[in-house]
């Protein structure tokens, strides 16, 4: 067996021809559900992700799903926005990590939500305090970290212009290339253990992408180390020194999000050896999710499909967006509600097919905004 993914992680292609209309479709089915589960205060938690305590954060919680509602055209969730800043406040996602500076994961981020639908400058005030108060964040790296400050400053600035967001943005860029390591990795001191890690979510492809979204792309790090070959394919080890059990073929390690995150800086011929090897693999049996789902893992061939203008990556791209419907309708059906969430939900296949449909490569939450 391949030592590049294991196929019980994986599950055959449903093979559903495209369908634009089903697409369609798909995104106002996922968008009626998931305005209907709103109780007023949160969104319930899915069985797959936990105890049901209904977090707020942009990555697993409620401003995620404003967020994603918001660009899918939903309107009248400002008051909701607001409530989920006054939530984390009182009961903080995950306390024992707790960052309020945190953009996917702290009150930095949903208070970014918050503006986003509100446009209110006592909000876009309280984002500025959260972004200089990440500038020494020792977790470099996207979900917690200064990486992360770099995108909401991005997202600040396409949205108000004001020049605080791009001076923001500077100083934080500094902060992350002084946090570099000589071999042009960075380390992450994240849930107790200090470590390199190479995914977007957590590591060395998300601090980069951070940094390229505004011209100022690094010089690349030698990354063979983390490189798998096998057949013309490829896939990343999560960290240099990850055992055999720990490789994945997901958006948040392996392949698919190197891809996703970096297909326009990295060779071609890797990038589509990654993106040859996500199609071999096949959809994710974990569910249709951006984070570590059929979905997520789509983005690949999308970002392939604009670098080389080969239709096969937007066939692809199509035969995953297929599947994916057919696992939200089929864990909708079973459980009698969706998943409300944006990295693992239904929201974020929602995206996925609108950017799918329009044209668009851009992975939700990671620039560039408009």
């Amino acid at each position: 067996m391949s030592e590049l993914w294991r196929p019980s992680e994986h599950e055959p292609l449903a093979g559903d021809d495209w369908s634009e209309e089903r697409a369609v479709e798909a995104i106002a089915a996922i968008v009626a559900d998931t305005e209907s589960g709103y109780d007023g205060t949160r969104w319930p938690f899915h069985p797959n992700d936990g105890d049901d305590d209904g977090p707020t954060s942009i990555y697993l919680g409620a401003a995620g799903v404003i967020w994603a509602l918001h660009e899918l055209g939903s309107t009248g969730w400002e008051d909701a926005a607001v409530a989920q800043v006054e939530r984390y406040r009182a009961a903080p996602d995950f306390p024992e990590f707790a960052s309020a500076g945190s953009y996917w994961m702290g009150e930095c981020g949903i208070a970014l939500v918050a503006f986003l639908v509100t446009r209110d400058t006592g909000l876009a005030d309280r984002v500025h305090e959260f972004v200089l108060a990440n500038f020494d964040s020792p977790t470099n790296e996207v979900m917690w970290g200064t990486p992360g400050s770099l995108f909401v400053c991005e997202a600040m600035l396409a949205w108000t212009g004001e020049p605080r967001w791009n001076e923001a943005w500077r100083a934080s860029a500094e902060r992350v290339l002084a946090a570099r390591d000589e071999d042009g990795l960075w380390t992450q001191d994240l849930y107790g253990r200090t470590f390199r890690l190479l995914g977007p979510a957590h590591g060395y492809a998300g601090a980069v992408r951070s940094l390229a979204n505004r011209g100022q792309t690094p010089t690349l790090a030698d990354l063979s180390p983390f490189i798998l070959r096998e057949d013309g394919l490829a896939n990343w080890k999560p960290t240099d020194d990850a055992e055999p059990r720990e490789i994945r073929v997901q958006w948040c390690h392996g392949a698919p999000g190197m891809v996703a995150t970096l297909g326009d800086l990295l060779a071609e011929e890797l990038a589509l050896a990654g993106g040859e090897l996500t199609w071999r693999a096949g959809p994710l049996a974990k569910g249709p999710g951006l984070c570590h789902g059929t979905a997520g893992n789509a983005y690949a061939f999308l970002v392939l499909h604009r670098r080389t203008g080969d239709e096969l990556w937007l066939e692809r791209a199509r035969a995953f967006a297929m599947h994916a419907i057919g696992q939200v309708e089929r864990e909708r059906e079973k459980l009698g509600r969706g998943r409300y969430s944006l990295f693992t939900g239904d929201v974020g296949v929602a995206l996925f097919l609108r950017h799918l449909l329009a044209g668009e490569d851009r992975f939700p939450t990671l620039g560039p905004f408009a």
